[in-house]
């Protein structure tokens, strides 16, 4: 594989001055009107001091709850893409919370939203009408293609996956689901089944029902290369394949798939559903041959099952082109989940699907308390306004394409760095 061979040229002092040149140009570019806040004075921390801080962390909460860093940063405040630790030192954020903040901290629009829906109602309850959730349900399904137009509202990515499993298995009558190797789908009991990365799972009973397909990772996979997948960049000597070369990889990793199939599920028309999400998140970014996904819901379809979109680190304008990542594999599936950057770091989530596999819901109780609550749904709804009106979609294509343009120089100038890739 060539794209492994890296030349190493140009002295250090050179490049450490042409990236330096390029974080300048970035951080003007993250200086896009809606995204300012300059003047801003961050306010003095007043919390617990550092050392406490570390103390009720290491005695108090989840050993779960990993840091960063030998030493921690202490965040304590935000602002639009800044960010302050306790010592006032100002950051660019460039992580988002996990890509959840979609719109910037504490957006004033959001903010506002926020602020006025405390003052008027928190929380009733579903079983009764509120209007928040009624015009936020329209908003949203507005975003989405036909026939997805009936939304579910919960709290997180694991809750949306969790119940979108729980769909596509009373809907189609089956019960095997099948997901990615390398996937990652949620910490909840019923979907840590799903994720395949081992650093992610305990050792109790999960999945049952629950196949994972080969990774169809072009990069680290025993087929394809950088060539094969929709990246807007390339390394040096990194031709793009053809369609037609495209889809002998595409064949050799559906191969696989229909190992599964043949393997492992039940005999006939016995696959409930098939989760992907549109570029693989806490698995590396990963992305598949080009028309690799839209081929793979084709034969889910004929094996009876469920397409499911896991778009809660790929939606909401995030890759640039499209508002949702699965529009970019021309596919319109049957359920799509989503959070994060749903409620620009409010804890919210949503599953959306089709009329007819919404009302297998209908066939006993199922509730949710907080899920749609009037603080959340105002929330909603003032991010999908923001996301319009700053112009985030574009902003994403824009800034995402020139740092990939610009990193993908370090793969061609130092063998240590393997692959750039991804979307907006």
């Amino acid at each position: 594989k060539q794209w492994y061979q890296r030349r190493v040229h140009g002295d250090s002092t050179q490049s450490s001055l042409s990236m330096r040149r390029h974080s300048r140009q970035l951080l003007r570019l993250s200086q896009a009107p809606g995204l300012t806040c300059r003047g801003y004075q961050s306010r003095e921390y007043d919390g617990p001091d550092y050392a406490k801080t570390r103390a009720i962390r290491k005695e108090n909460l989840s050993p779960a709850m990993l840091t960063y860093y030998k030493k921690p940063v202490l965040i304590h405040e935000g602002k639009m893409q800044w960010l302050w630790d306790h010592e006032g030192k100002k950051y660019l954020d460039m992580f988002g919370g996990i890509v959840t903040v979609s719109v910037g901290h504490c957006h004033p629009k959001v903010t506002e939203a926020l602020q006025q829906q405390i003052h008027r109602l928190w929380h009733t309850t579903n079983i009764y009408l509120h209007p928040m959730v009624h015009e936020y349900a329209t908003r949203l399904v507005d975003t989405l293609p036909d026939p997805l137009k009936v939304v579910y509202f919960v709290n997180s990515g694991s809750e949306a996956n969790d119940l979108a499993m729980y769909m596509a298995r009373l809907y189609t009558g089956n019960n095997d689901l099948i997901s990615f190797r390398n996937a990652y789908h949620g910490m909840s009991p019923y979907t840590m089944g799903l994720t395949a990365h081992s650093t992610w799972k305990f050792s109790v009973p999960t999945g049952m029902g629950i196949h994972h397909a080969m990774n169809p990772d072009v990069y680290k996979g025993i087929w394809g290369g950088p060539g094969y997948r929709d990246c807007p960049v390339l390394p040096e000597g990194v031709v793009r394949a053809t369609d037609e070369e495209c889809r002998v990889v595409e064949d050799l990793y559906l191969d696989q798939l229909e190992e599964v199939v043949k393997y492992s599920l039940p005999k006939g028309n016995s696959l409930a559903g098939f989760f992907a999400e549109s570029i693989q998140g806490v698995g590396g970014s990963v992305q598949y041959p080009r028309g690799y996904l839209k081929r793979a819901f084709e034969r889910v379809r004929q094996l009876g099952g469920v397409c499911i979109s896991d778009e809660v680190q790929t939606g909401f304008g995030r890759t640039g082109d499209h508002y949702w990542g699965f529009q970019g594999h021309e596919v319109i599936p049957d359920i799509v989940t989503m959070a994060k950057g749903i409620g620009n770091g409010f804890p919210m989530g949503a599953v959306v699907t089709t009329p007819e596999i919404a009302a297998t819901m209908g066939q006993a109780l199922h509730f949710n308390t907080f899920g749609g609550n009037p603080m959340a749904s105002a929330v909603g709804i003032a991010v999908l306004d923001a996301l319009k009106e700053d112009k985030c979609q574009e902003t994403s294509l824009e800034v995402g394409t020139y740092l990939l343009t610009k990193l993908v120089d370090l793969v061609n100038k130092y063998e240590i760095v393997g692959d750039v890739r991804g979307r907006g």
